[in-house]
This record gives C-alpha cells, structure tokens and sequence, in this order.
C-alpha cells in the first residue's frame, strides 16, 4: 500500500512521494518544479526520525494518552482524558504521522536496493547500501512496535519476509487496501528484523552511516548494533509470556552480542532551542502557553516516600517537577471529576521541570536503565541489576554522586514489585513505553484504580471526597481505537482485523497482553 498517496495525501519536508507514483500521468501532474527531483538519503533519515519522534511524543498520543494512562501527567482543567474518554482524532493524529515516518525510512531502503539509485544512494558519506538499510530496518522495527502496542494488528511490512499478510507501504503500490497482520507475526517478525539488520551493523563497527544527520548516534554503526540487540531484549521480553522459548533465544542472543552497558550508548533523538524544530512537549506546553497539565500526585507521592514501596525521598524529584509558589512539592491529584478539574490554582500545584519541558528536551527512545531493568527480571529480579539500572536513571537526570550513593544505601532488595516500580520511574516521560509495562505486568501498583480515593478534603467548610471513576472501562486502556478514515478506506481489511482481534474498543487487549 502506498500509504503516503492514498491514506495520507500531506507529506511533510522531504518525504519523496513524486519519485515512487505508479503511472507516469500521475507523475507528471504531481511533480512539483520547485522541489528538487531526489534527495539525498542522510536527509531523508533526519526528516524520518524527528517526523517518528514527533509522532511517539505528540500531545495526542503521549501528552493526552499514554502520558496520563501511566499517570506520570495529570490534567487540573479538563480531565476527560484521565477518566478514558479519548477522542477518535487522537488515534487518526498518531497513526498517520507514524506511517509517514515509515515511508520515508522505506524510501531509503528502496533507494538502496533499486540497481538504478543504489550507487547514488551509498555516494559520499551516506554509507555502505546494507549498512543504510539496516538502520532503516531498525527504526521501521521501532516505529511498527509503537505502532502495534497502541493499536494491536495493523498494516505491516517486512524487508526480509515477504509473509501474504504483510501488505503495508510500497511493497505492492497497486493495494489501496492492505491487510492487518496480526500482533503475533509482527512480534516475531520484528525480533528477526533486529537480529539481522544487528549483525550487519556488526560487521563494520567502525564504519559511520549517515553521517551526522544520523541525530540518534552520528552515524556510529556499533552504536546502532547496540541499539538494535536492545531494542530486541525488550520485544523478546514482552512477549515471553506468549512463546517462551523464542523470547528466551532472541533475549539470549541479544545479550551474546552486545546491548546497551552504560548511558552513553541511550538512544536519544535530541531537538533543538530553535523554532520550528523544538521538543514535542515545549510546543504543546511552553509555546502554547498553557498549564493544564501537572506531574500527578502518583508520582510527587511516590518520590517523597509516602506512596509506593520506597519510603525514602528520591532526588530525581527535582529534576521531573517544579516546586509550587509556596516551595513545596504537591502533586496534582489524578482522575479528579470534571467539576473539580479545577479545585487547586495552578501556582499551588507542581507542573513539569523546566529539563522536562526544554526545548532542546532529548527524547530518550532506549536506554542502559531500561535495558539493566530487563536483566534483573530475567535473571529472577537479582539485586545486581536492579541496583545499576536505578543507578542509571539517576545518572541520566544529573543527580549528584553524593545523592546516588545515599539514596541506593536506603534502596529496599530486588523483588517483582521493587524492580518493576523502580523501572516504571526510570521509565518517565517515556509514554508508551510505560503505558505498554503497566499493561504487561499490572505494575505499580500504587498506580489509582477505580473507586480509590484520589482526593479527600474540605471545601466551603465541608469535607469532600473523590474517588477515582472512569469515563469509558473499568481500567487503565488496553489499546486505542483504530482511525475512523480505515473504517471508510480499508473497511474489508478493518473489519477482519475486528473478527480476529475483537471490538474496536479501548479494553480489547491485544495479543501479548491476553
């Protein structure tokens, strides 16, 4: 399916449409003479990664979804979004802006394989044609599992498995109405993409690709190997409940051939100061002035050591929330009622650290904490572990080395619940990543549910309490609904992933969570 001519017909910056159209009268009236004819592949890859990073962080999909199904964010005005109640066009939003990217990192594997542009393609410091199509293939194995954890089955594609259920992007042009594969071919699908396009990387671990329009790593082909064997620890995790054996061989092999060790090796996609090209979260909040998004009482609670298994203050408390006008730190309670959305004035609340609101925020996709967290959970929750990836995510966010030693000298022992909550604050401001682990494993579970007490209090003299009611389900989503444009323009296909999967509902849950 060529997704960027017929279900999403804007593309943005560089995205190569006029150079794959399927008759030549098409070509001639879409060709536009201001535009150059071809790009080179190093700026195809930049427009790819900053269009998937602004789709994973956009306020829809992270800001006002995942980032308050985890509930790091609360909302203090309107809280439809923290009771379920998600709109269609948030779905419609994420979906389009990730298969854009998708097109873009396709358009570079096809420059690369085509006899007629590959020499063009591996031409200066662009790199080797396999080396550029393995990158590629690691950042579709991303973008296709972000895809799929919010969605369940979706249009797919493969480089290396031609499977008939694998219609997606420009596989065949002609197919306006791809199939959905399924969660559980994708999964395992994806485990071998990562397995393959790591062991080219392998082979030339000094050679640089891309260059510097590479932002995640220069270019660095070791670097990306890294990335890739750990992007496939975490996808071979999840899944270990659902095939045992395969998540342990790909968690086995990735861990053999090098993944992440420290956080110099994070991928980081960082942005930058100047406009148009600032953090997702800044132009959502800064930019647009607006407040009515604080850290959650969950988290501020959970940092002071009065909520959750660490009764110890933690210093990363600093470093993801501001203090209010009085100097203290106070959570905005999560999942309040429309009618009291609005209960505490936004000084007397603690809103995102300026470090989490930059500009130039570096939006982690992957990192060494997250990686030791998985470790420690397939090594029976061993303390090693568990120590050095929360060692990690306090390196990662500047505290000091006096602050580290005294808050690990006070960590309670590696068990499920201590390595699992301590991984879902490593995991913040990562939306959908740790949206998609609170639904793997039900953990933390000092996290609001339905009928708790979010908030109790005086009002007018009166004592008041609120518990926690969602407006759509009983629990945190178990997915989003499909765009509603699929509905009209792929309802054959849409309607067959329904029959598979089950209602397009935000509780059906999807394969690995089952």
């Amino acid at each position: 399916m060529k997704i960027s001519n017929i279900l999403y017909t804007t593309l943005i910056g560089v995205s190569l449409v006029a150079t794959s159209c399927s008759k030549s009268t098409f070509s001639d009236i879409n060709t536009d003479p201001n535009r150059p004819a071809s790009v080179t592949t190093p700026t195809i890859l930049v427009t790819a990664e900053k269009q998937l990073l602004n789709a994973l962080r956009s306020e829809e999909v992270s800001l006002r979804g995942a980032q308050l199904f985890a509930q790091y964010f609360s909302q203090n005005i309107y809280t439809d979004q923290s009771r379920y109640q998600i709109p269609t066009s948030y779905s419609d939003n994420y979906w389009t802006a990730t298969y854009k990217s998708l097109n873009n990192l396709n358009e570079i594997i096809k420059l690369n394989t085509n006899e007629s542009t590959k020499a063009i393609a591996a031409a200066g410091t662009a790199g080797t044609n396999a080396n550029q199509i393995a990158i590629a293939r690691v950042l579709k194995a991303y973008a296709f599992q972000s895809l799929t954890d919010v969605f369940g089955d979706i249009p797919y594609e493969s480089y290396g498995n031609k499977d008939a259920d694998f219609e997606a992007l420009q596989q065949d042009p002609d197919n306006l109405t791809p199939k959905y594969a399924s969660q559980e071919k994708i999964y395992k699908d994806i485990l071998n993409e990562l397995q393959q396009a790591a062991d080219t990387l392998a082979k030339y671990p000094t050679a640089t690709t891309f260059g510097t329009a590479d932002i995640i790593y220069k270019g660095s082909n070791s670097s990306w190997s890294k990335f890739a064997n750990s992007l496939r620890l975490r996808v071979a995790n999840r899944i270990k409940t659902k095939d045992a054996t395969l998540a342990a061989t790909h968690i086995a092999d990735a861990i053999k051939k090098g993944v992440f060790t420290s956080n110099s090796e994070n991928a980081i996609f960082k942005y930058s100061k100047t406009s148009p090209n600032e953090a997702p979260l800044f132009r959502a909040t800064v930019t647009a002035n607006r407040k009515d998004f604080a850290v959650s009482n969950i988290v501020i609670e959970t940092l002071q050591g009065t909520r959750g298994p660490f009764k110890i203050a933690d210093p990363r408390l600093s470093k993801f929330a501001k203090p209010t006008s009085e100097n203290v730190y106070f959570g905005q309670p999560y999942g309040l009622p429309l009618a009291a959305g609005n209960l505490f004035p936004v000084e007397k609340i603690s809103l995102p650290s300026d470090a989490i609101n930059a500009a130039d925020y570096g939006e982690v996709l992957l990192e060494y904490a997250e990686v030791a967290f998985i470790l420690s959970e397939n090594n029976n929750w061993d303390q090693t572990n568990y120590e050095k990836g929360t060692k990690a995510s306090l390196e990662k966010w500047g505290v000091s080395q006096e602050d580290i030693t005294t808050y690990l000298s006070k960590l309670p022992v590696a068990n499920k619940e201590n390595v699992l909550s301590q991984k879902y604050l490593a995991l913040f401001n990562q939306s959908i990543e740790s949206w998609s682990e609170i639904r793997r494993t039900g953990y933390p579970l000092f996290l609001i549910k339905k009928g708790d007490i979010t908030w109790t209090g005086t009002i007018e003299g009166k004592p008041v309490t609120y518990t926690f009611t969602p407006e759509v389900g009983n629990e945190i989503p178990s997915r989003l609904v499909y765009p509603l444009k699929e509905q009209s323009t792929n309802k054959t296909s849409y309607q067959a992933a329904l029959a598979k999967q089950g209602d397009d509902v935000i509780s059906t849950k999807v394969w690995w969570n089952k």
